[in-house]
């Protein structure tokens, strides 16, 4: 039995290791270099790195008998390029999406991160940006100086606060999963008063970082999960054990 896994999430990590202990072929798409590195390898599983267009999408999901579209919460793009690259090449499709978290109350939501910065414009007071490099140009016309990313230690990163305007020493170039007593001691450290996130659930340290904002008395900014339809870990699990004759 063949799958093709479009991952660089938990849980997309963990269902092709899972699949491949029970004797799956198993190809799992990646975009980067490093999630390459987090993901690993296991006997019966292939990686493949770098970002896909739908061509090459439909050329890696050709002849497998399920392809799992287990990106992140947020990757609208991504995912839509792969239902297009599944329908191309005739391949059954299984969106896995992780669970939503409840919206702490006073938190303030906005449907982008563009709406959040225009917002964030009436305030004062320094920003965590824990959303991730790609869109941190979003923010930039806030000034350079109030804005302190949080982002992963890759040359890219860098690149994206450099755009931006960040200056070096705002720069938390760390890799998670982060804590809430972390969480705390960066918010303290740095003066923060809003801290800007999504909601990228359990898996994605959502909860360490809505705690650490209640128990500091500081702004959680969250931007909503684009709407998607999936199917929750176990469901997706239990559909390929079911297709693989598993009991």
């Amino acid at each position: 039995m063949r799958f093709v896994i479009f991952s660089g999430t938990t849980e997309g990590r963990r269902l092709s290791h899972a699949l491949a202990r029970l004797g799956g072929s198993v190809t799992v798409c990646v975009a980067t270099e490093y999630g390459r590195e987090e993901q690993g390898n296991a006997p019966g599983m292939t990686v493949l790195s770098g970002r896909m267009e739908p061509p090459g999408m439909a050329q890696a999901a050709s002849g497998a008998d399920l392809c799992v579209d287990a990106t992140h919460p947020y990757a609208i793009q991504a995912s839509q390029n792969i239902r297009a690259a599944c329908k191309e090449a005739g391949t059954p499709l299984l969106r896995l999406l992780r669970e939503e978290s409840a919206v702490p109350e006073g938190a303030k939501l906005f449907a982008s991160a563009s709406e959040a910065a225009e917002w964030l414009k009436t305030t004062q007071g320094n920003l965590l940006l824990a959303i991730g490099a790609k869109e941190l140009g979003a923010f930039a016309s806030l000034g350079g100086e109030r804005l302190y990313p949080r982002v992963l230690p890759l040359a890219s990163s860098l690149t994206a606060c450099e755009a931006a305007g960040v200056p070096g020493r705002n720069i938390l170039a760390l890799q998670g999963p982060f804590s809430q007593e972390l969480n705390e001691a960066l918010i303290r450290q740095y003066h923060i008063r809003y801290l800007v996130t999504k909601d990228g659930g359990r898996t994605g340290g959502f909860e360490e970082k809505a705690s650490a904002a209640q128990a500091t008395g500081i702004t959680l900014v969250l931007i909503r999960r684009p709407q998607d339809d999936g199917l929750d870990y176990e469901s997706v699990f239990n559909k390929c054990r079911e297709m693989m004759g598993c009991r």
